[in-house]
């Protein structure tokens, strides 16, 4: 996984990016009639149900935008909301205020709808060892901040990017000309960069298990579209040697039979590409 130092950055990254998309060169209707050293104040104020996040992205944004901006925190991120809620109140020059509205809305929205599914999931796992991970399915440009939803939401992150975990899966093995070339070859890879990278292996079935078992030791066997069943037999060929995690079309309704099944970890890419934004609005107080 990347560090604390890494993720931060991307933080970053995305707040830079996004002003620089969406305010360029001025936001010209806010300089067209508002005068310059106008004050101004806010609410932030829910209109939907679920669990509250980016309320640390959202001040850095306004910090980012102003650092004379005053912020006033209610509530905090991973807490439940309900309409009629106020997160926050923003204080400082309305010029300021609007030019970063637009970019807090829109993260705070796509947050909380990942944390609020995150948690839904986590909640089905409960007295379960079974943990639910996020994938790389997510938007390209914002990985960071609907990653960072999942941990609100109770979920764990699995790798950020290619670059931080070896996953070999069918079309990798198939390309590679076997399980064990492809595992060979990447311990030799690691070897020759000096690079110390967990290795995650996809089975298509148990034979494949066998396979991956006789390669070697691996950090994790990825059970990819396994019945329940398969998924048994699976964590008691296994029986420990390495982690173990299901993946393919698991929905809410099928996620707690997986998890009795005995695996560590459940991915799931709806968590962040399959999500409706939750309702929320700045408004001026």
């Amino acid at each position: 996984m990347i560090s604390k130092e890494q993720f931060e950055k991307e933080i970053e990254i995305i707040v830079d990016n996004a002003l620089r998309e969406d305010v360029g060169s001025g936001d010209h209707s806010s300089l067209a009639c508002i005068p310059e050293g106008a004050h101004g104040k806010a609410k932030l104020l829910v209109k939907d149900s679920g669990i509250l996040a980016g309320v640390q992205f959202a001040k850095q944004v306004f910090e980012k935008v102003d650092p004379r901006l005053t912020m006033e925190i209610f509530m905090q991120d991973g807490e439940m909301i309900k309409p009629k809620d106020i997160v926050f109140h923003i204080d400082g020059t309305s010029q300021s205020i609007l030019k970063a509205e637009r970019l807090v809305l829109n993260a705070m929205q796509r947050m909380s709808a990942i944390a609020t599914k995150t948690k839904v999931f986590a909640d089905k796992l409960e007295g379960t060892k079974t943990r639910i991970l996020d994938t790389r399915k997510t938007t390209p440009g914002i990985r960071a901040l609907e990653k960072w939803a999942v941990k609100i939401g109770g979920g764990e992150n699995h790798r950020f990017a290619l670059y931080d975990m070896i996953m070999l899966k069918d079309n990798h093995i198939d390309f590679a000309g076997g399980i064990g070339t492809a595992i060979e070859k990447t311990r030799t890879y690691l070897k020759e960069k000096d690079l110390d990278l967990k290795i995650i292996v996809e089975a298509r079935d148990l034979d494949e298990i066998r396979e991956i078992l006789s390669a070697g030791p691996v950090y994790r066997i990825l059970l990819d579209n396994f019945s329940f069943d398969e998924t048994r037999r699976a964590v008691a060929l296994i029986d420990g040697k390495c982690q173990t995690e299901s993946s393919g079309g698991i929905t809410l309704d099928t996620a707690r039979k997986y998890a009795e099944c005995g695996v560590d970890y459940i991915s799931s890419g709806a968590l962040t590409h399959s999500v409706y934004n939750l309702d929320l609005s700045l408004k001026a107080v």
